[in-house]
């Protein structure tokens, strides 16, 4: 099929190469404008712009899709169908019913449960066992339009937000994939979301990585893991940042010390929550790298009863 792929980080990019392996012909590839990067704000482009060039098919950066100058331009095309991963902007009705098959959206949960845009954080953040991606017949609504296929995918104990996200791109690029064979021998079935089971998620900020010790240890260890590597989580020890990259949860001890320290030695660091225990086994202190909490302990004083 001809092809317009609407996609901007990492996690569209093994879709469209997916697509580009199957045969289809991706005629363009639009993606976020140019983000300044750093300190010296030079031009960053996105992940798909980055796979696109490599591929050789043309980059179309619009502020605004929606416009009707963008609108007139995707019309050139003449695609077939468009496909949308994780693409940034809304589309209008216009362009939804533009090409002969639709636009097609790649979605990194089961949906109708978590629609918006962070749907593989919240699934390690709320401790789901499985997950996965569903192919959507996009309409005008946020993640609300018929299911085509769905992939399932099992959480691993230690799941981050990254490990997630790497598995779930892999699975959604076999599955879009999937869906378009069917699609276009017309043995594709298009089931209607049920609005009652509908969840949705907002946007992972920064002020999310930060520790409040009167939640469970669980909580916090999902919390670690969850906002693993963006934005990650952090509290503060003495007045210094200190990041905290990997825990285990454990049984026991006192709520109303939620935030102290309970047991060190040279090798363990245990703090209490709100509920449980939290042994930090992965720490990163402020202006230092990663490091395990055994080579930490042998660099900072730490004694039991100090708050965090």
């Amino acid at each position: 099929m001809k092809i317009i792929f609407m996609g901007t980080p990492d996690f569209s990019v093994p879709i469209l190469k997916a697509l580009i392996q199957a045969g289809h012909e991706v005629v363009l590839a639009v993606t976020q404008p140019d983000q300044p990067k750093g300190r010296g704000k030079s031009v960053s482009f996105s992940a798909v712009k980055t796979a696109a060039l490599e591929c050789q098919i043309p980059v179309y950066q619009p502020k605004r899709i929606r416009e009707p100058e963008c609108v007139s331009h995707l019309r050139t095309f003449e695609a077939d169908i468009m496909v949308v991963a994780a693409f940034g902007q809304i589309l209008s009705e216009e362009i939804l019913t533009m090409p002969k098959y639709g636009c097609v959206n790649v979605h990194a949960s089961l949906l109708p449960k978590y629609r918006g845009a962070s749907p593989i954080q919240w699934a390690v953040l709320n401790g789901e066992k499985t997950t996965g991606v569903t192919t959507m017949q996009m309409d005008v609504g946020i993640d609300t339009g018929d299911i085509l296929e769905k992939t399932e995918i099992a959480l691993a104990e230690d799941e981050t937000g990254g490990s997630l996200f790497d598995k779930l791109s892999e699975a959604g690029a076999e599955l879009c994939v999937r869906t378009l064979a069917h699609i276009q021998d017309g043995t594709v079935t298009r089931t209607k979301q049920e609005e009652a089971q509908a969840t949705h998620v907002g946007m992972i900020t920064k002020q999310m990585g930060e520790v409040d010790w009167t939640k469970s240890a669980v909580q916090i260890e999902r919390q670690i893991r969850g906002l693993n590597p963006w934005p990650g989580t952090y509290t503060s020890l003495h007045g210094r940042l200190l990041k905290l990259w990997k825990a285990a949860a454990l049984e026991g001890g006192d709520s109303d010390q939620a935030g102290k320290v309970v047991c060190v030695d040279k090798k363990q660091l245990i703090v209490q929550t709100g509920e449980g225990q939290l042994s930090l086994l992965e720490v990163q202190p402020e202006g230092k790298k990663r490091m395990p909490v055994d080579a930490f302990l042998r660099g900072y004083q730490i004694e039991p009863g100090q708050k965090f």
